[in-house]
């Protein structure tokens, strides 16, 4: 169904404007990256956010459903009604859970997995998890890669059966795939990432590989990037990474 044009008023426009800024400040996102998330081309943010341009009640509910946040007020505001995917419980096809049982989930974690182009580095980003009140369900966002243009954003699922926990990129049909445990008393999760590696021209390989989910409030400082034996969290993050095979929470069979 097409969402209709409706043009917001000046106030509400410079009130979604300030929000936004702030969303891409402490995100630290560009607004290209915000535009091609909301599928919106970077003309009609730039304008929109300039002032030169009302924002459209269309292009709002796309920015809401990139970033993940309410931005209009009043009687825009958008309803929110329980048990059809637009209240506290999450759709069918990501395990229908309530937001209130997942609550544990919620925070910024400190992402670990080998680099793929240095076998003694280990990689590091922040992923934040957070409750997406549009769409009625829990979202992924990743920040602070070191290779920024390949940050991921996605959905949570959660079913009942297996135990384990989906971060589930879906661009296109292109699929990206995290598979994790429950978590450790310390709230730690671990698990395996599935994805492509991007090699020359437009080649792209498909690899997997271990990866460990730290609460934030865990590292005292926490380093991000491609992070070498000398660093004073090294030893740290290979602990996290060593544990998934050593518990084992993931098995990797020998080729």
């Amino acid at each position: 169904m097409q969402m209709p044009d409706k043009q917001l008023s000046d106030e509400q426009s410079r009130e979604i404007a300030a929000t936004v800024r702030e969303e891409l400040a402490r995100r630290r996102i560009s607004r290209q990256a915000l535009a091609e998330q909301a599928k919106l081309s970077i003309s009609t943010l730039e304008k929109a956010l300039g002032g030169s341009r009302p924002f459209t009640l269309a292009t709002t509910v796309r920015l809401e459903q990139a970033l993940g946040v309410s931005l209009r007020k009043g009687a825009d505001a958008p309803v929110a009604v329980p048990g059809n995917g637009h209240g506290d419980i999450a759709p069918d096809h990501l395990g229908a859970y309530s937001r209130r049982s997942m609550l544990w989930m919620e925070g910024a974690y400190v992402t670990l997995r080998p680099s793929f182009g240095d076998k003694d580095a280990i990689f590091a980003y922040r992923t934040e998890i957070a409750w997406d009140a549009i769409n009625s369900h829990f979202e992924f966002r990743e920040a602070d890669r070191e290779d920024a243009a390949y940050t991921q954003y996605g959905e949570v699922s959660v079913p009942n059966q297996s135990g384990h926990i989906y971060l589930i990129t879906n661009r296109h049909g292109q699929v990206r795939l995290i598979t994790i445990s429950r978590p450790t008393i310390a709230g730690e999760m671990y698990g395996i990432i599935t994805t492509l590696l991007a090699g020359r021209g437009s080649l792209l390989t498909p690899i997997a590989a271990p990866i460990a989910y730290v609460p934030m409030a865990r590292i005292a400082s926490p380093t991000f990037g491609r992070v070498l034996a000398g660093d004073a969290n090294y030893q740290l993050y290979k602990s996290h990474l060593q544990k998934i095979t050593d518990e084992p929470f993931a098995v990797f069979l020998p080729g």
